[in-house]
């Protein structure tokens, strides 16, 4: 993974850094100027592969002339934390208190899974997740027990749902399960419907996960 981080924007010393699971460098500019004002650094984790890199575990196409999901998401996790943190925090010049990890879609659903295995991050936005993905609600269950509670933001697109194909059509009532587990391992989570179907708005979506994540930080600072 080396290379694939990049310091996108530096902000003062000792605020949270976001860790945002990139499909491309406009995502970073247009998630920068919808952040105008706030306080935080923002590193762009490239993607090399997303169905391969972002799924947890195999599982069939979602779409007739897709590929396959291959399951990689304990090696991408791994180069993340021993590669990826390391060397965009080296560019920082300070050790940040507070690290975020924000994911669109797929990126989404890796960013909850990533909360089931470390304590890296100290916040996780799931925009427009792909929880809809074979077996995830099953194991975010099991998984959830016993793990430190820190904010975790979920939002999706009020269109997303209606589609005629059967397991992303089940990516709103996963999205509200997911989030009542959440709230039953006592995670302080919001679920926030958006307009609009999986492709649109990006950035102003992002940009609400992100600041509320950044306001969590801001709270848990204050009453420390």
């Amino acid at each position: 993974m080396q290379n694939n981080a990049r310091l996108i924007h530096l902000g003062p010393s000792k605020a949270p850094v976001v860790y945002l699971l990139s499909d491309g460098p406009g995502e970073d500019g247009a998630l920068c100027s919808a952040l105008s004002g706030r306080a935080y650094s923002l590193v762009s984790v490239a993607v090399p592969d997303w169905n391969a890199d972002l799924s947890p575990w195999p599982a069939p196409r979602a779409f007739p002339k897709g590929e396959d999901f291959s399951g990689r998401s304990g090696a991408f996790l791994r180069d993340l934390l021993q590669e990826a943190l390391p060397e965009a925090e080296a560019s920082l010049g300070f050790s940040p208190g507070v690290r975020l990890l924000a994911g669109y879609s797929l990126a989404g659903l890796f960013a909850l899974y990533a909360l089931t295995k470390t304590d890296c991050f100290n916040g996780i936005a799931s925009v427009s997740g792909s929880l809809w993905y074979d077996g995830f609600l099953e194991f975010f269950e099991q998984a959830l027990p016993g793990l430190s509670p820190r904010p975790v933001y979920l939002s999706l697109g009020d269109r997303e749902a209606h589609t005629k194909n059967a397991r992303l059509a089940q990516v709103l009532s996963c999205t509200r399960r997911a989030h009542s587990l959440l709230l039953q391992a006592g995670f302080p989570s919001v679920f926030q419907l958006n307009p609009g179907n999986h492709f649109v708005d990006f950035a102003p979506r992002m940009a609400r996960a992100v600041s509320w994540l950044l306001d969590q930080a801001g709270s848990q600072v204050q009453g420390a």
